[in-house]
Order: structure tokens, then C-alpha cells, then sequence
């Protein structure tokens, strides 16, 4: 521990800080927007000095997955409401996806979301470009853009060009990039030869069409094209049991994401919640979930993601299966989270590490992913005692819905930093839109 009399801007004093060295007691001395100093700065002055004695001091937390549907579809979300729930929620960052109206697939609508976002969006942020057949010849060059977090493709659950089915086309996608490209790992050709299984009015069929076998040969496929092409592939949103034991003999070319409605919901949610639990890929019964948790255990998982994907009450209420999937989280991804820490099903610390230092490690983002003199000053701050109750009401997301409303968890985020500057505290919205995109060591220009 050291005593350091420089002058910093502010001094988070007396956290237990969750850091790559473990968990003890520690000052964060912030100078612009980095981290300055770590360790006992009692003797230092500091513009404003943050007691936090009682409260624990997170990396950044960064949500990769998330939909905020702008352009094109903003009555139900778009980048400043999006943003808003997620620094409500203890978000410092996230990747967005690419699945817009107009989609996200050249250069001109990339640098239209990056202006969009910048200095407009609460979080810091980097915005997915989507693979097609038809911009494949241009992904090269698409992936390394400023505030790129990589590509995106759909095998399954899309429409017109953003859907590639097809190995040979998803092939060329991999054989055209050389950063690690996320997927949406459902099989197409299966998905349409079952639709005769959806149940009008019943949500309950959706697990039964999108069955484990749909998501399993779809995440096989993957990792025989890219063990092929010798490129690494990161499936999102892992939901069954059997992905998770296949996949954890892959581990060298493909990563594992896991979102916090398939660790916490099961089948019994279709009862309660109906349509508002209609996701893609869907909730599944108890023993998926449970050995989604064996993977979080076993170290296969390697991040967490909300796949935060909003839709009006309108959109939600209609008939299965003309309901929409999805669901929001980006909110509530950190208290949920936290409630599973206090009942001992995941440490702190391996939370840290799916929501922060795994980001950092699979995609490399510049400055971001820990608490160390240089990085970016990104905190999530939290109250691992403080019990809450999760309300509609309390969701800043244009949608206004979870599928948590009524849940009390304990465990709560009271403060969000980025880059140095309070965005959130104790609930309140400190200062805003100041958003900048993410920058990362494989696309620095």
C-alpha cells in the first residue's frame, strides 16, 4: 500500500475493490479519464473524494449483447433509452447488434451509429456490423472501423439479407475475417421444417419448434467451419445442456456466451409470463438451466450478455406465434446477477470475470476490463447487501417492461463511472450523454 500526496480529480475512498489481484480494501485515485492510483491514498487531496466504505467497486461492467433498435425501429427502444437503463443498471459499456431497419451491413450505416451514439448515449459503446452474402467481399475491411466490436451473423432467427442459412456462405464470412465473429447459432433448415409444431395461442410450443437438436447441430456446423477455416467463432446465448458439454472440447476456436434469463428462468415462467418470456433461443426447462450453471462453474462459459431485446406491450401481447421474441435486460443483467452471488450459485469475483476481464480477453478492448493504473476509470459500483425489488417502473428502457417486475433481489448497483465521470449515482442520472466508442487492439488505426 502506498501514500500518494498528488492531486487527483476524485478518489473513491474505502471500497473493497474487486480487481485481477482478488478483493481487499482500496482508494481508486482517478485523473482525467484513467486510473491513476491504487491503494491507500489517505494522504492525497482530490478534487471530490467518493466514500464508499460498505460497497464494493467493480470493473466497468459491459453488456455485449444488446439490441436498441435504431435506427428504424425506436418505437419500442433506440441508443439514448437503451443506454439510459443500462448505466441505471450498473452498465459502463455494450456491443449492439446489427439488426436494424436499415441493417447495419456497410460502412455507411456503421458511421451513421457511431455519429448517433456519440456524445448521445449514456454508456460507451461499440456497434456490430452484420455478415451477409452479399457485403462478405467488404467484411475485411467493415471489422476494423473505429467502435467495430467484430461481426455478427445469423444462421437462424432472421429475415431477408442478415440471414446466412447456408455453410457455404457462412464459410466465406470466416475465411473473409480475421477478429473472432459472433453467431446466432440456430439451424434455419430445421427451424422451418418444424414450424408445424408451433401451437397457435400456446408459448408454450416455442421451446418444443426451437428444440435443443435445432440449437446443438447449428452450434456443430460452426465448429467444423471453423475449425476449417482456422478463425474463432463465439456462439451467443448458449441454452442447452447439450451445446454446453459439446462445446467444452472446443474451447481453442469457439467462445460461450450465457444471458441471465436463461441462469435464472425455467418453463415454470411460461405460466406467469406467457409471451413475455418468448425469447430466442428460447427458456428451457430446469435441467438446461442447471447445466448452463455447471458451465458458468466449469469455466466453458466465457461471458455474460443480456441479449437485451426490447418490444412494445403491443408487439409482446399479440397470439403466439405472432408475439414478438425478446425480452429487455440490460438493466437488470447486474442485480440479477448480484442476487445469484448472495445465494452462493457464482462468486464476485467470476462474475467480474464474465462481465468485464472475459470482454476484455475474448475481443481486446482498449483500456477497459479492469481496475489498473492506465485503464479507462470505468467502475460499477455496487451494495452486495442492499435488498431492492425490480418494478416496471423503474425501467428506462422505452419498452417499460421486465420480466422481473415484482422480483426482490439483494444485491444492487448505486454508482456507475465512465471514464471518470459519475453517470449514475444512487439511482439518479448525474450526467449524460457522454458516450465514446469503444476502441480494441485488433482495429487501432
Amino acid at each position: 500500500m502506498t501514500r500518494d500526496m498528488a492531486q487527483y480529480d476524485t478518489i473513491f475512498k474505502n471500497a473493497t475493490l474487486v480487481n485481477q489481484d482478488g478483493q481487499g480494501i482500496a482508494d481508486v485515485g482517478v485523473r482525467g479519464s484513467r486510473i491513476a492510483a491504487l491503494g491507500d491514498l489517505s494522504g492525497a487531496g482530490a478534487a471530490e473524494i467518493v466514500d464508499c466504505t460498505g460497497l464494493h467497486i467493480l470493473p466497468g461492467v459491459i453488456d455485449t449483447q444488446v439490441h436498441f433498435r435504431e435506427p428504424g425501429l425506436t418505437h419500442k427502444e433506440d441508443l439514448q433509452s437503451g443506454s439510459l437503463s443500462a448505466v441505471m443498471g450498473g452498465i459502463t459499456g455494450v456491443f449492439e447488434m446489427p439488426n436494424t431497419n436499415p441493417l447495419t451491413t456497410s460502412r455507411e450505416t456503421f458511421d451513421a451509429k457511431i455519429a448517433a451514439g456519440t456524445n448521445r448515449m449514456h454508456c460507451d459503446f461499440a456497434f456490430y456490423i452484420g455478415g451477409t452474402h452479399e457485403n462478405v467481399s467488404e467484411l475485411a475491411e467493415l471489422e476494423k472501423l473505429p467502435g467495430c466490436a467484430g461481426i455478427k451473423v445469423f444462421i437462424g432467427s432472421s429475415t431477408g439479407s442478415l440471414l446466412v442459412a447456408d455453410d457455404n456462405g457462412v464459410e466465406a464470412i470466416l475465411r473473409a475475417v480475421s477478429r473472432r465473429a459472433a453467431f446466432h447459432s440456430e439451424d434455419e433448415f430445421m427451424l422451418e421444417a418444424r414450424k408445424h409444431l408451433r401451437v397457435p395461442g400456446d408459448p408454450f410450443s416455442h421451446p418444443v419448434w426451437r428444440s435443443p437438436e435445432v440449437a446443438l447441430n447449428c452450434t456443430k456446423r460452426l465448429v467444423g467451419l471453423a475449425r476449417k477455416t482456422g478463425k474463432r467463432i463465439h456462439i451467443l446465448h448458449i441454452s442447452t445442456s447439450e451445446e454446453m458439454a459439446y462445446l467444452a472440447d472446443y474451447k481453442d476456436v469457439a467462445s460461450v456466451e450465457v444471458t441471465p434469463h436463461h441462469l435464472t428462468l425455467d418453463e415454470t415462467a411460461y405460466d406467469r409470463l406467457g409471451t413475455y418470456v418468448q425469447m430466442n433461443p428460447p427458456i428451457r426447462d430446469a435441467q438446461h438451466r442447471a447445466s448452463i450453471w455447471a458451465g458458468v462453474s466449469n469455466g466453458v462459459v466465457d461471458i455474460l450478455g443480456s441479449d437485451h431485446a426490447p418490444h412494445t406491450r403491443e408487439e409482446k401481447d399479440r397470439p403466439y406465434p405472432a408475439s414478438h421474441s425478446g425480452m429487455t435486460g440490460v438493466q437488470t443483467l447486474v442485480p440479477i446477477m448480484l442476487d445469484h452471488v448472495n445465494a452462493g450459485r457464482l462468486s464476485l469475483v467470476r462474475f467480474v470475470d464474465m462481465t468485464s476481464a472475459g470482454p476484455n480477453r475474448l475481443f481486446g478492448i482498449a483500456n477497459k476490463g479492469r481496475i489498473a493504473v492506465g485503464y479507462d476509470a470505468d467502475l460499477t459500483i455496487v451494495d452486495l447487501k442492499l435488498r431492492e425489488t425490480i418494478r416496471n417502473a423503474s425501467v428506462k428502457s422505452r419498452a417499460g417492461w421486465t420480466p422481473y417486475d415484482g422480483v426482490t433481489v439483494t444485491g444492487w448497483p448505486v454508482g456507475t463511472i465512465v471514464r471518470g465521470k459519475t453517470v449514475m449515482w444512487q439511482g439518479e442520472l448525474v450526467t449524460a450523454s457522454i458516450g465514446q466508442p469503444m476502441r480494441f487492439l485488433e482495429a487501432l488505426l
